[in-house]
């Protein structure tokens, strides 16, 4: 499973957080934003981490030509969009960025009737995340989304799930929901952009102890090799 967490600002803590269990580090890259960093700041974080993490800039309602800039010189591998960008957008960002950027776009979901969005992106996009909607703040708002609007949700490309998880309730929302992976930010800081390296170690405690206990319930339906082989004597 993928795991992001988000909104990443001091380079020590970027590379513990790689070397606790995440997949990928995102980047808020909104000047608005309490977690905002540079393209400079990104590539000081950058520069401590292996080459084959995920580095994700997160960007909202600005241009193709300004989210090329800050992939070329953060030395970014995707991007996520978390503001009112069309499909029309994402698909002259993909001719606009580097082969191989992965595009993530973001939807708040405020019902039921916002997943319905996610229809119109699949054919641009790599990635879908959904997020809790506030009616002020486009992300890192501690707001969980009702999770049961969420079961029946499937689109035909892999998705994130955000908005509001924490390492105390991500087993629940892993029970009822089978994202491709999960994004973190508020919930495992202490302030916006200072993490707290306690509750990411939590965090990935949670999700091995779950993947051993996931493991052990298959092991335990497959039939050991020698109670199904029947004993071969020589003459």
């Amino acid at each position: 499973m993928r795991v992001k967490i988000c909104g990443i600002t001091k380079p020590e803590q970027g590379q513990a957080i790689a070397q606790l269990g995440a997949t990928a580090l995102g980047f808020i890259c909104v000047p608005a934003s309490p977690r905002y960093i540079t393209a400079t700041q990104i590539q000081a974080i950058v520069s401590r981490i292996p080459q084959h993490f995920e580095r994700i800039g997160v960007f909202a309602n600005t241009t193709c030509a300004e989210i090329f800039q800050v992939v070329t010189d953060g030395d970014l591998t995707g991007v996520q969009l978390h503001g009112e960008e069309s499909p029309e957008f994402c698909t002259q960002l993909r001719q606009s960025l580097p082969t191989g950027v992965e595009i993530i776009k973001a939807l708040r979901v405020r019902n039921s009737q916002a997943l319905a969005q996610a229809n119109f992106y699949v054919d641009c996009v790599d990635t879908l995340l959904l997020d809790a909607y506030h009616p002020q703040m486009l992300g890192g708002t501690g707001k969980t989304i009702d999770w049961i609007t969420l079961q029946q949700f499937c689109p035909s490309c892999p998705w994130l799930l955000a908005g509001g998880l924490t390492p105390e309730n991500v087993n629940d929302a892993l029970n009822q929901l089978k994202p491709n992976g999960i994004d973190l930010s508020s919930g495992v800081e202490r302030a916006p952009g200072d993490k707290d390296l306690t509750k990411v170690a939590q965090l990935f405690r949670q999700l091995a102890a779950r993947k051993t206990l996931a493991d052990a319930e298959l092991n335990s339906k497959i039939p050991h090799e020698s109670s199904a082989r029947r004993e071969i004597r020589l003459p």
